[in-house]
C-alpha cells in the first residue's frame, strides 16, 4: 500500500430504514474514525419523503466532512423486487450527491467488504463490528447502537485496505463516467440461453 498524504473517506451502508455512514481520516497508512452514525429514515411513511431527507442528510454529511472518496455498499440481490428497486434508489441519491460535489464513487459487494474486515464473506454484522472495534481501537461505549454505521465504516475501511491496488469494483469519477459504466447492453449484445 502507498502512503497518502491525508484523505478523507466516507462510506455509506444504503437502507430505506436506516442508512448507515463512518469517515475516516487516512494520514500516511493510517486510519482513523472521525465519525460514524445513522441517517434514521424511519418516521418517513413516504419513499419519497425518505429519499428527499438522505438527498439532505448526505450532502450534510459531505459539506461536514469533505470527504476524498465515497465507498458505498452495492445493493444485494434479494427476492422483494419492491424492496430492491427503493433500496437502489436511496443508493443512487447518495451517489448522486457525491458526484454533484465531484467526489469519486467506489462500489463494493457487501461479501467483499466482510471479507476485507473479517476475512470470512460470510461474516455477521456483529463480526464486522467487533473487528472495526478492535482495528481502530474503538471503546465500548462509543460503539453504535445500530450496526448499519458500523457497515458505513466497514465500506470505508473496505476502501482504504484498497488504496494502491488496483481497482476490482466500479468506480466513478464523474456523472459522464457513471453512464458510460452503466450503458444498457443493446439487444442484439444479450445472449439468450
Amino acid at each position: 500500500m502507498q502512503p497518502v498524504k491525508e484523505k478523507i473517506i466516507l462510506g455509506i451502508d444504503p437502507g430505506t430504514t436506516i442508512m448507515g455512514y463512518g469517515v475516516l481520516r487516512i494520514s500516511g497508512v493510517h486510519p482513523e474514525l472521525i465519525a460514524m452514525g445513522i441517517i434514521d429514515l424511519r418516521k418517513f411513511a413516504d419513499h419519497y419523503l425518505k429519499l428527499r431527507h438522505i438527498h439532505a442528510r448526505v450532502l450534510s454529511i459531505i459539506e461536514s466532512y469533505l470527504p476524498d472518496e465515497v465507498a458505498i455498499e452495492a445493493p444485494f440481490f434479494g427476492k422483494n423486487v419492491q424492496s430492491m428497486l427503493k433500496l437502489g434508489r436511496a443508493q443512487g441519491v447518495a451517489m448522486a450527491v457525491a458526484l454533484s460535489r465531484d467526489i469519486p464513487i467506489t462500489e463494493y459487494a457487501p461479501l467483499k467488504i466482510k471479507m476485507a474486515i473479517t476475512g470470512n464473506g460470510q461474516a455477521t454484522k456483529a463480526q464486522v463490528a467487533d473487528m472495526l472495534q478492535r482495528m481502530l481501537h474503538i471503546a465500548s461505549a462509543d460503539m453504535p447502537r445500530f450496526m448499519d454505521a458500523t457497515d458505513g465504516l466497514a465500506a470505508a475501511y473496505c476502501h482504504f485496505l484498497q488504496m494502491g491496488r488496483p481497482a476490482t469494483e466500479k468506480g466513478y469519477s464523474s456523472w459522464k463516467d457513471y453512464v458510460a459504466k452503466n450503458q444498457p447492453h443493446k439487444l442484439n449484445d444479450v445472449k439468450s440461453k
